[in-house]
């Protein structure tokens, strides 16, 4: 595997108007092939929209001189409405969770370590307890790359009536 020079930009809330289009765009490239049949994927703004109006939202855009290749953002959840605690008996004591909601790799760039960069490069700049995410269920090779960073699956949600089942995957930060 091959990683690219890329250079890797952070960006914050105040961002988000800078960055919106650029983030649906990188979307649409790599969901190009089902994202008209996918009504679920067609709500994207409005999930960069509920993301980024987070006072912590933190994004990070990996760019190949101007042109964007992928990207990868979450938010701080709010303290006491931990809703990955339900799956865990005992729930771990510590409870600062950041919420890692996208990361999307353009195809010309994928399989060259491009999405673990954007990831570390995340969550290296996070000071929560732990990092909880979303896998879709029927796709289980994304599932085991997250659990090759150190993820684990700790139960099953569908947050949205119209959503795929996710596994929900909890990792301890800093990350090792």
């Amino acid at each position: 595997m091959t990683t690219p020079a890329l250079e890797l930009r952070h960006y914050g809330h105040a961002d988000l108007p800078e960055i919106r289009q650029t983030l649906i765009d990188v979307q649409r490239d790599v969901y190009a092939d089902v994202i008209e049949d996918d009504e679920f994927r067609q709500k994207f703004p409005w999930f960069v929209d509920h993301w980024g109006g987070n006072p912590g939202f933190s994004c990070v855009i990996a760019y190949d001189g101007d042109e964007p290749v992928g990207f990868t953002y979450g938010a701080p959840g709010v303290e006491g409405r931990e809703w990955w605690r339900e799956h865990l008996n005992p729930a771990p004591e510590k409870s600062r969770t950041f919420h890692f909601s996208e990361l999307q790799v353009r195809m010309p760039w994928r399989g060259k370590g491009v999405s673990e960069r954007l990831h570390r490069a995340l969550m290296d700049a996070q000071d929560d307890d732990f990092a909880v995410l979303l896998v879709d269920v029927t796709h289980p090779k994304v599932q085991a790359l997250y659990e090759s960073w150190g993820y684990r699956k700790v139960g099953e949600d569908q947050p949205f009536p119209d959503s795929p089942v996710y596994a929900v995957m909890l990792v301890d930060l800093p990350l090792s």
